[in-house]
């Protein structure tokens, strides 16, 4: 796919000139962590927008990482880089508050808050299901790299997952079953090399 080889390499430059290289995460830095998350979305074969999305998702910081690279009223310069399609799946995780929106996710009426406007909506069945298969590749990549965030989020991540399993793909519900399981000291690091 040269269009989303292409892509990824400019949001990587853009990535690395916004600071991503030098902002410390869980398990190195968050350029890492996105290249990650781009690579797990890879391995599911998810479509070329959501792989953007994934290696974007935290331009704009997130509900549980508040470090953004973009403000929002520069949105058009990702876009213009990975595409709108791509951008607007940013911006909805991005914008997620989990505490309002995650209790009822699994359901399709359900509203998503948006923590920026304070506005409610309720997205269509793709983007519900982009924003599932982003969380989870979001989440795994931490259960892996931190085995305190696995041993205090990995039972709750995995009863949220379990209610959204029908949004996953079948290798992303395979993955958070095998790895959230595993626990602190368990088999995670192994079930993540395969």
């Amino acid at each position: 796919m040269p269009a989303l080889a292409a892509s990824t390499d400019r949001a990587v430059a853009l990535l690395r000139e916004l600071g991503a290289a030098d902002v410390a995460h869980p398990g190195g830095t968050l350029l890492v962590h996105l290249q990650h998350v781009q690579a797990r979305l890879a391995r599911w074969q998810a479509r070329p927008a959501l792989q953007l999305a994934g290696l974007c998702h935290a331009f704009y910081g997130t509900d549980g990482f508040p470090t953004a690279l973009l403000p929002l009223d520069r949105r058009h310069e990702l876009a213009a880089v990975i595409g709108t399609e791509a951008e607007s799946l940013v911006y909805l995780y991005a914008a997620c508050d989990r505490e309002a929106t995650y209790p009822a996710l699994d359901r399709a009426d359900a509203a998503f808050h948006d923590r920026f406007t304070g506005r409610s909506h309720v997205p269509g069945a793709r983007s519900r299901r982009d924003f599932a298969e982003l969380s989870a590749a979001n989440e795994l990549d931490l259960a892996v790299t931190d085995p305190a965030f696995l041993g205090t989020w990995g039972p709750p991540l995995l009863a949220l997952f379990t209610r959204v399993r029908h949004l996953l793909s079948p290798d992303a519900w395979l993955e958070c079953r095998t790895l959230l399981s595993a626990g602190p000291g368990g088999s995670a690091r192994e079930a993540d090399r395969r």
